[in-house]
């Protein structure tokens, strides 16, 4: 079922979202979550480093949180479905009627996956603008961004800038 959840969790208060709709155990925003962004051009020397460091994290059991859209994003959550890790799915889009994928339905019964949006049930597609503000979400959420890919000039670089305005720790692939 989903439910809505107040601004109590945000950490910084950057973003302006003051509610955000939640499937799955709320109780995961309570971990130290691992931030993922990647954009969408990803060269190809940093997309095994990428599989490599989602397997890593797996094994880890690192709780993450990301959009999870860009094709590299996407693949890491494949192999983090796979594996030990509490995963926090922010779609941008809003949650009333999307359906969720057959290979998330064990980790969000199982408690080990919280799918959160910002955005209400009128939101159907994602948008340039749904992204970005769905990534400052995450970004505020996260106790620490990854950033595989930074595209110079891109979305997810406003990211890093905004991640280091805030004082949060970056980790970069590159």
């Amino acid at each position: 079922m989903i439910s809505a959840i107040t601004s109590r969790i945000w950490k910084n208060k950057t973003s302006e979202v003051s509610k955000i709709w939640a499937l799955g155990d709320p109780a995961l925003l309570d971990l130290p979550l691992l931030g993922i962004f990647s954009s969408v051009k990803c060269p190809a020397r940093l997309i095994l480093k990428a599989h490599d460091t989602a397997r890593e994290l797996a094994a880890s059991g690192q709780a993450v949180i990301g959009g999870f859209q860009s094709p590299v994003e996407k693949e890491m959550l494949t192999v983090l479905l796979r594996g030990q890790s509490p995963i926090v799915i922010c779609p941008a889009r809003g949650l009333e009627g999307m359906r969720i994928p057959l290979a998330w339905r064990p980790k969000l019964a199982a408690g080990e996956l919280l799918i959160l949006s910002p955005f209400p049930a009128y939101v159907k597609r994602p948008q340039a603008e749904s992204i970005h503000k769905r990534n400052l979400l995450v970004l505020e959420i996260a106790s620490e961004a990854l950033i595989i890919h930074a595209e110079p000039g891109g979305k997810v670089e406003q990211i890093v800038r905004a991640a280091q305005r805030a004082g949060k720790p970056v980790r970069r692939l590159e």
